[in-house]
């Protein structure tokens, strides 16, 4: 749904899936966008992680599955998505994650797009990778900060959709959302203000001592401690 999740998400993707080329593209890549375009559709097979940038008058071969991790703002961008697969032809899959809460959504877009669903059970025996990203977090804080910016952006966009009798942010469980973006503790933000969290652990460790592996950022960032200080 914005542009941080995508940073987020193509960052993390490349650590856990090894054997698999991951790319990003999102609205703010403005000259970065074609070059990256080109080299996937070039590619034998691959994951593109992005947000709705793709999702019209954009053609790209024999794409398997769309997956659609954030319910679409709108309805027709939900059609849009899913008819970047099964194109001229060729067969492929679309499947959107939604929430107990967001079922209504299925109703909805039949309705509203003619557009059946078929219910895909959950997965058995997933992996846990909560402790492997949180420890990705704690050694870079480039880590660290995209997860926390791709949360409240994340929350900032769900107060904004536009089917928001369905989608409401009160309704959000902010704890298990916190620990699907593999949070080490809340971020400060107006929507959690007041609101306590029994269900989510923050770990002990101080996240200001977190440093960048990236030696020049750690450099500066140390600079304006100091400053600070």
């Amino acid at each position: 749904s914005t542009c941080a999740c995508v940073e987020y998400y193509g960052k993390v993707l490349e650590s856990l899936i090894k054997q698999v080329k991951i790319m990003s593209i999102h609205g703010k890549m403005k000259n970065k966008r074609n070059r990256i375009f080109t080299e996937f559709r070039k590619l034998p097979g691959g994951i593109l992680v992005c947000t709705d940038v793709m999702a019209r008058g954009i053609d790209i071969p024999e794409v398997n599955w769309v997956l659609q991790y954030d319910p679409p703002s709108s309805a027709s961008a939900f059609v849009h998505r899913c008819g970047r697969t099964a194109r001229i032809g060729n067969a492929g899959s679309a499947l959107v994650f939604l929430l107990p809460m967001e079922e209504s959504y299925v109703n909805f877009l039949s309705i509203n797009q003619k557009c059946p669903m078929q219910e895909m059970k959950p997965q058995a025996n997933v992996l846990d990778l909560l402790p492997k990203l949180q420890s990705m977090a704690l050694a870079d804080r480039a880590v660290f900060e995209k997860g926390m910016k791709a949360f409240v952006s994340y929350v900032q966009a769900y107060g904004k959709h536009e089917c928001n009798l369905i989608f409401q942010i009160k309704d959000l469980d902010f704890a298990s959302l916190a620990k699907g973006f593999a949070l080490l503790k809340m971020p400060k933000m107006p929507e959690l203000r007041g609101k306590c969290f029994p269900d989510f652990t923050p770990v002990t460790v101080n996240t200001d001592s977190i440093s960048f592996k990236d030696k020049n950022r750690e450099k500066q960032r140390k600079k304006q401690l100091e400053q600070q200080r």
